[in-house]
């Protein structure tokens, strides 16, 4: 991955970050194991020692994998990691209304209020950064209920910043492809359950088996609609390729297995949303 960030035009809001994250005497950081998290875990640690700790909120909507990148994350970074496992899911998320994301952070980061409270901590982070609000984001709303702390927009840094400066950090996230929820794979007013995001988890880490790096697979049905990043597509000229990968995604339950022409594309189940000035591009 290349970067066109220059490290001179960054220093001066690292800087700005660590005295804010300072300012706060002790915090705990909404630790999902994406690249803004990962990145804010390491800010944490350095401004805040061992007064900062790291909180993830493990349910069906995180995939296994992302709780193993959090994991050698917070090895490398040194900070304390509390795991707070939610086993259900909540009858306003499960049914899947274009606001299930104002529900499920309010109950996620209402959990990780609650964590951070036994260990004398009242501050939360979450990893939001100055990109994140040109996306439909309903979750910022409930962010901002619960007056959750977004030092990375409040340091005016971006993506690509963050993933420059993990780089250089040594950070394992600073080239890990974009990642959502599971729950975003499915269409807006279809029921989630364990069952269907099971199966969209199986599917998406046998295409990480194979190579692809950026891919969704959006659950429709019995029908898996597969994105894949442009510059990936092309290696479904393959025919062998195809016909395993969709053999493996219907041993998972599928009936159908379809290649989305124009590749992967954020927030693309957003489409059927009319949201007055929604921009085209929305982060799920």
């Amino acid at each position: 991955m290349t970067m066109n960030v220059s490290l001179d035009k960054i220093e001066g809001k690292y800087t700005r970050l660590i005295k804010l994250l300072t300012e706060k005497g002790s915090a705990a950081v909404a630790f999902s194991g994406g690249v803004d998290s990962s990145f804010l875990c390491y800010a944490a640690r350095e401004a805040l020692g061992d007064r900062a700790i790291a909180i993830t909120v493990v349910s069906p909507m995180l995939p296994k994998s992302e709780i193993d990148c959090a994991s050698e994350v917070v090895a490398k970074v040194g900070i304390r990691h509390f795991l707070i496992q939610e086993d259900e899911i909540d009858e306003e998320v499960a049914a899947n209304p274009k606001e299930r994301c104002y529900f499920c952070k309010k109950i996620e980061f209402t959990s990780i209020l609650n964590e951070a409270r036994k260990h004398g901590i009242h501050t939360v982070l979450d990893g939001s950064n100055i990109d994140d609000p040109l996306d439909y984001r309903p979750g910022l709303k409930a962010l901002e209920e619960l007056e959750i702390f977004s030092p990375l927009r409040a340091a005016e840094l971006g993506k690509a910043e963050i993933r420059e400066l993990s780089r250089c950090f040594g950070l394992p996230t600073w080239n890990k492809p974009a990642f959502a929820c599971l729950a975003s794979r499915i269409p807006y007013g279809e029921r989630i359950d364990r069952e269907k995001l099971s199966r969209v988890e199986k599917a998406e880490e046998a295409l990480r088996r194979v190579g692809f790096r950026q891919f969704r697979v959006r659950s429709h049905g019995d029908i898996a609609r597969v994105e894949v990043a442009p510059e990936e597509r092309r290696r479904f000229f393959d025919e062998g390729l195809m016909d395993s990968v969709s053999r493996q995604l219907k041993v998972f339950g599928f009936l159908y297995v379809a290649l989305e022409l124009e590749g992967y594309l954020t927030g693309s189940m957003n489409r059927v949303l009319k949201v007055p000035d929604m921009k085209a591009r929305c982060l799920t």
